[in-house]
Formats: C-alpha cells, structure tokens, sequence
C-alpha cells in the first residue's frame, strides 16, 4: 500500500509540474519581456483590422468598436484596439521578422494585473495569404464559465498572447514552426492577432492546440470587449539575421528530375512532401549534395531544405 501511495504521489506531482508554463511578469522564470528592453529591433508599422462581436451569442448590440489601427502600430504605449469576440488584427513591418536565437516576437495587450488576462490566438505568414498558428495551450479548467471580471492564472497558459500584464510582450518563437509547409521562417511579413473566444458554449468556444476549450473572460459585451492589442514588437528580423548568419542561396536541379535530385550545397536537412503535406521522405546532414527520389511517388512534390544557417527555402520538384 506504501508502495501504491508514493506512485501516485509521483504521477500527481508529474501531471502538475508538465501543467506549469512561464508565470506572471517578474516572477522567476517568466518569459515576460518589458518594452523598453533592448531586444527589440523594430515594430508593426501597418495594421488591417477585422472586427468581431461584443457578444457573440447576442449580435443584436453590434461589434467592438474602441481604438483605431493605428493604435497597435509602434511601440507599446497602452493606447489599444479591441477586437471583440473572434476578432482579428494583421499587423505589417519595414522588414520582415525572422527565425533567430531564441524568440523572434512579442504581443503586447493592457492588462492591467496579472489575472486579469484576455487571451489571443497568433499566427504568421511569408505571404500575407497562408497562415500557420502557434501551438497553443490552455490548463485553465472548463467546468464553470470564467465570468465577464473572473481572473486567469498565466502558469496555465502557453504559447497565447494576452497571459501579460501591460506592458510586458508575450514572446514567440519561429523555430517551432520551422517545418510548416511553404512558410519561410525567415521571412515573416505578416503577423497576425485572433481574439480568443473565451465561452465554453461548444457552438461558440475556442480551442487549444490540444483539443481543450480556452476558458477566458466571457461575455465582454462592451465596445472594449476581446482581445485589446496594444503592440507587436520585432526581436529578429532580416536585418539582424543577416549580421548574424551568412546567407545561403540554395538551388535543386533537374527539374523535373527522374531518380536523383542535385543540392546546390550541403544542408542540415531535406524534406520532402507531397501536394497535400503528407511528409514522404526526411534526411538529415546532405553532403554529397545528391538526393535518391527513385522510391517517391511521379507528379508533383515539395522539397523543403534547410541550411546549417537555419535558413529555409521550399521547391516545387516534379518527379518524372
């Protein structure tokens, strides 16, 4: 029985501390950066906004309505524009952002302590056409309804901006979307805002990346109500990309190709796909520069590579 006890002990104090992300701004170990860090390299400068309900269970009373565009552009000053219910912001920069050491971007919101948080999902594109979502996570229960005033705890939060105080960035990471299909990584040139819906109404609510519904404050029927975007701040862009790695210029031939594909240079990796994004084929270190396609299907094919430099390009290959 002894034995019985202290493994559950285990398992339990195992499933709370896997629970546990980044706590609040100025606790030890958040990830909270201030705005006035030197980290920061640049700021949105364009912003198209696409508004979303006050209540979306009752359209009756209209849409979010405070703040103008202009407010999410420039240094987070707490002058911010509400989304509302699904509501979403695409923001635009002078350079594009880029995968560098460490986190690339952080979302500012006005949160004015550190349980009140309103959550937002963020997403990025090389296009302006196809985006790609960080995986997000939410540990905050969904037995009873977080109220309109009801306060959220940021441990139980990840990878959603929001789970910040004012003035402090939420931070994201562009390496953990480095193997999504036709975004380069390194050239980031829109970031996009999309308000949590924080209702657990299944015919309203909003998912984690796991499945779970996200638990935030709802309703906000006022024209304040969501997501509240104050900034989107540049950690690494192309600039400071460039003084920190040199560029590589990758190139494939033939193409179409037959049974072997040529690499313009050695890569840490190659990968290749098909039109639907089913991975087909991985190699990690090319150095001789040439790829067996004998066993992958004839038609088309993406081949994405990535170089020592952490620098990605994709093709589109037709197998013969």
């Amino acid at each position: 029985m002894k034995t019985l006890s202290t493994l559950l002990l285990f398992v339990m104090l195992a499933l709370n501390a896997v629970a546990q992300y980044a706590p609040p701004a100025g606790q030890e170990g958040s990830t909270a950066i201030y705005v006035d860090s030197t980290v920061f390299v640049d700021w949105a400068t364009q912003c198209s906004l696409q508004r979303g309900w006050m209540n979306i269970a009752d359209t009756s009373i209209g849409k979010s309505s405070y703040g103008t565009a202009n407010a999410a552009i420039g240094k987070a000053d707490n002058n911010v524009v509400s989304l509302g219910d699904g509501g979403m912001a695409t923001l635009y920069f002078t350079k594009p952002v880029a995968n560098g050491d460490g986190f690339d971007l952080a979302i500012f919101e006005n949160a004015f302590t550190d349980e009140f948080l309103e959550l937002a999902f963020v997403e990025v594109s090389s296009d302006s056409i196809n985006f790609y979502r960080f995986p997000s996570v939410s540990h905050t229960q969904t037995n009873t309804q977080v109220e309109t005033f009801g306060t959220l705890n940021a441990i139980d939060i990840h990878n959603l901006a929001g789970k910040y105080r004012a003035f402090y960035g939420v931070p994201f990471d562009l390496e953990e979307l480095k193997d999504s299909i036709e975004l380069d990584v390194n050239h980031i040139v829109a970031v996009r805002v999309i308000d949590v819906t924080g209702s657990l109404d299944s015919n309203h609510c909003s998912y984690d990346s796991k499945g779970n519904k996200i638990n935030d404050p709802w309703p906000t029927p006022f024209e304040t109500g969501g997501f509240d975007l104050d900034a989107v701040g540049v950690i690494h862009n192309n600039a400071t990309a460039i003084q920190q790695n040199s560029i590589t210029n990758v190139t494939v031939w033939p193409n179409p190709c037959r049974n072997f594909l040529e690499v313009s240079e050695a890569v840490k990796k190659l990968s290749v796909f098909d039109v639907s994004g089913k991975l087909l084929m991985s190699v990690d270190r090319i150095n001789d520069k040439r790829v067996d396609f004998s066993a992958l299907p004839k038609g088309m094919l993406l081949v994405k590579t990535e170089s020592n430099h952490h620098q990605h390009h994709i093709f589109k290959v037709i197998r013969l």
